[in-house]
């Protein structure tokens, strides 16, 4: 699958042709820039390794520099390889938005957002204990019971139990292009891809 290393800018929304208010994500695509050509012979897979968003020389190793400088460009702070890409590119070869058309479907993979340590009501959807009748007095969300008796004696490993929420990878599949501002290097894709403004993002296609 091709596709372009982006930054989220954030949400909108825009109206169809048919006057319907559509709920839309910006999304700041690229230039991005080919610095690593994967190949069978070499690596023993083919892939473009795509760099995005220019990084200081100061803040980057040596080592980083000198990887970027071999593709003529400055050091980059999100790197990420993409395989299956139709087109033949070289090194030191720039990507643009102009890369996707308005109206094909893309999937866009990103961090979510962080949520701190949740309760199971929040991270896995539980009810509580309902009516706050029984002698309940505060647990109200409460997980309730978590095991067994004295078999098997233990709690069973995936048990939906409160702890940290957020932070995960996610991929949000087949959005669809409302539009693409070349100038801008904008993508605009319809509904919500995970992550906070100027988070980065992957799009594929």
């Amino acid at each position: 699958m091709s596709g372009l290393i982006g930054k989220k800018i954030g949400m909108t929304s825009i109206f169809d042709e048919n006057g319907k208010n559509i709920p839309c994500t910006v999304i700041e695509a690229g230039p991005c820039v080919v610095t690593q050509v994967r190949t069978n012979e070499v690596d023993g897979y083919e892939a473009l390794q795509l760099g995005f968003d220019d990084k200081a020389e100061k803040r980057a190793s040596k080592a980083a520099n000198g990887h970027f400088k071999k593709a003529g460009t400055s050091p980059k702070y999100k790197v990420v390889e993409f395989q299956g890409f139709e087109e033949e590119y070289k090194l030191g070869d720039s990507i643009t938005v102009e890369h996707f058309e308005e109206g094909e479907f893309v999937d866009v993979a990103g961090t979510s957002k962080g949520k701190g340590f949740q309760g199971v009501v929040k991270r896995h959807g539980f009810g509580g204990v309902g009516q706050a009748t029984h002698g309940q007095h505060n647990r109200l969300r409460a997980p309730g019971s978590i095991g067994a008796a004295s078999y098997p004696a233990r709690v069973f490993k995936g048990m939906r139990m409160a702890g940290r929420m957020g932070g995960e990878k996610v991929k949000v599949q087949n959005l669809r292009v409302l539009k693409v501002v070349p100038e801008k290097n904008l993508l605009v894709v319809k509904g919500c891809v995970p992550g906070h403004k100027n988070a980065y993002v992957i799009v594929q296609k």
